[in-house]
């Protein structure tokens, strides 16, 4: 079907960035950003998932804390690393907590694990937000890593240097601590990559 949509062949313009960038700042569904740019759903669906900015919004204030777990209101853990023999400060308030902790689980938000993938529209204010690691879209940004995708893809690697840098200062530490690839890769979906990359 999406084939018989008049223009549907056509690459996305930084003009229709903008349009989708304003428009899921609106609320408005993938379908009706799909239907006035005479696109296919799935086609916005990607750019979104594709093209997101990474947004690490921390300031360790009491909404954005250094604790990423999701029991870090309610933990009364003490001493979890065992480096220190005496100690009796909270595991929630230590920033080690989330390396060492067995029954760490991280906040996660149900916008940006399905539909629309960004915080773009949403009507939580930013700095009372908990979820640290947010993605949004910008078309400015958007453009500019689809080229240098575009151009990346032809030389070879289709991943900048800043990615990849960003993604071995994640990956490198929890190997060290002995984490495997599958854990790694399940616990850090913002990695988009699988086990079989992984391994390469």
């Amino acid at each position: 079907m999406s084939k018989y949509i008049p223009g549907n062949n056509k690459h996305l313009t930084l003009d229709d960035r903008r349009y989708m960038e304003r428009s899921l700042n609106q609320g408005l569904s993938f379908k009706e950003i799909a239907k006035y740019l005479c696109k296919d759903p799935t086609t916005i669906s990607k750019e979104v998932r594709a093209h997101r900015l990474s947004d690490w919004y921390h300031k360790g204030s009491f909404y954005n804390a250094h604790n990423f777990c999701i029991y870090r209101y309610r933990c009364r853990k003490t001493n979890v690393c065992r480096k220190i023999i005496l100690c009796d400060v909270k595991c929630a308030s230590c920033p080690t907590c989330n390396q060492t902790c067995p029954d760490f689980v991280r906040e996660r938000c149900g916008r940006l694990d399905k539909v629309p993938y960004v915080c773009n529209g949403c009507t939580k204010a930013i700095n009372h937000c908990t979820i640290v690691h947010k993605y949004r879209y910008d078309a400015k940004f958007a453009d500019r890593k689809y080229r240098e995708l575009l151009s990346d893809s032809r030389s070879g690697i289709s991943m900048t240097k800043r990615e990849l840098r960003q993604k071995d200062m994640i990956i490198s530490p929890l190997i060290s601590q002995g984490q495997s690839p599958y854990q790694i890769i399940t616990n850090h979906p913002e990695l988009d990559m699988s086990v079989f990359l992984y391994s390469l």
